[in-house]
């Protein structure tokens, strides 16, 4: 059953390795149908606040990209498996409550539950959406191997997943971004 809220027109699973840059291309459709039709939802977001207030740390700072948060990732992994171990849907039900625009990209979408939550919740509207890197471009951007956090499911959970709806190669090359970028967005309109 779907939580109280409007109901979405499109929601757009995001998933990827670190350092992928799943962020980057949600924030960059969202920027090209504006916030109004778009909202970028994070799992981590509930995540984050919750583990910040429980440990007395800054929830600003572990919600940026900056190094603040690498020293408590692994501890921050092993929390938020023990919460979803206990309810699966606790972290998918609290990103979505008070949405009201009519596409939503989950920018952090990890495990084969985040989908399956999102697909009981919200039926044929819901979509994947992987982004890929080469671990040279990933490098690139800061992203160096880490035991615990890089072999952990938060990272591996759906490599094994299959198809995707959408596969978007952010591999550097610009112009082949843009024209991903592109087609995906006429998709999104065609269902506004």
């Amino acid at each position: 059953m779907a939580p109280l809220g409007g109901a979405p027109r499109l929601v757009l699973l995001f998933s990827g390795k670190r350092k992928s840059g799943k962020d980057f291309v949600t924030e960059a459709l969202q920027s090209r149908l504006g916030a109004d039709v778009c909202a970028v939802l994070r799992l981590s977001g509930p995540l984050k606040k919750q583990y910040a207030q429980e440990h007395g740390l800054d929830f600003q700072r572990l919600l940026d990209a900056s190094t603040y948060k690498e020293p408590f990732r692994r501890d921050m992994i092993r929390w938020g498996e023990e919460k979803r171990q206990a309810d699966p849907g606790f972290f998918c039900r609290k990103i979505v409550e008070g949405v009201s625009q009519p596409v939503w990209l989950v920018s952090d979408t990890r495990r084969v539950s985040d989908i399956q939550w999102f697909r009981e919740a919200y039926g044929a509207v819901t979509q994947t959406v992987r982004v890929v890197a080469t671990e040279q471009s990933r490098q690139q951007r800061g992203w160096v191997f880490t035991p615990g956090v890089d072999d952990a499911e938060s990272e591996c959970g759906l490599d094994n997943v299959g198809a995707f709806d959408w596969v978007i190669e952010n591999h550097g090359d610009e112009q082949h971004l843009e024209e991903q970028l592109e087609h995906l967005i006429e998709f999104v309109r065609s269902r506004l």
